[in-house]
């Protein structure tokens, strides 16, 4: 089983940052999504696609998936850059 270990990102549309704190590991897709012959609805029978696991920090979601035999991928947690101006500038 392959998984990678993220942190979600902060929600563009709010100028708040909650639940961006946690770590997750969500499981890598088995097999490819195939679309129902009768409704054309994409599905598979791949379970764990639909699971998400929600950690306080990082070394505890790598330290459950070595415990669990899961191989994983850390995504690093993009650089905040701030573009610090005032609004004033918008009129020069």
């Amino acid at each position: 089983m392959k998984a990678r270990i993220f942190q979600k990102p902060k929600n563009a549309m709010q100028s708040g940052r909650a639940g961006t704190q946690r770590w997750f590991l969500e499981y890598a897709p088995a097999e490819a999504r195939k679309a129902d012959p009768l409704m054309g609805w994409a599905g598979s029978g791949d379970t764990q696609r639909q699971l998400r696991l929600s950690f306080a920090t990082r070394d505890e979601a790598i330290a459950y998936a070595a415990k669990n035999g899961i191989e994983v991928e850390v995504m690093p947690t993009p650089v905040r850059t701030l573009k610090i101006q005032a609004y004033a500038d918008n009129f020069r």
